[in-house]
């Protein structure tokens, strides 16, 4: 009887870990979809900011490729403080911590090696 009691509850263990693994591998998910959202309105006009595709600005780097300048995750403080680069063409940027979280999980899923 005892030992039937241990069975159940590390199958219940196990069902609850699973569970909680799909929905973190969903929020995950969302949280991509967010940030391609985001770069899609703000960035898109300039940067290619999927997969594929070229920048419409011959100057501005695909986000495909970041990662060949720098760290993607080296983006974080400046995009929560203010994206702004040398060149005046380029428009300052500020992000919600939350936001930050979901480009910067985008842009880590879109990096090409």
């Amino acid at each position: 009887m005892r030992q039937t009691v241990k069975v159940a509850h590390l199958i219940a263990a196990g069902a609850l870990l699973l569970g909680a693994s799909s929905a973190i591998a969903q929020d995950s998910s969302a949280e991509m979809r967010r940030g391609e959202r985001l770069l899609s309105r703000h960035c898109s006009m300039c940067h290619a900011t999927g997969r594929r595709g070229t920048s419409p600005n011959r100057e501005a780097p695909p986000f495909r490729e970041l990662s060949k300048r720098y760290p993607v995750d080296s983006l974080s403080e400046a995009l929560g403080e203010g994206l702004y680069t040398g060149h005046p063409d380029m428009p300052e940027f500020v992000f919600s911590p939350r936001d930050v979280g979901a480009i910067l999980s985008y842009l880590r899923s879109i990096q090409k090696p």
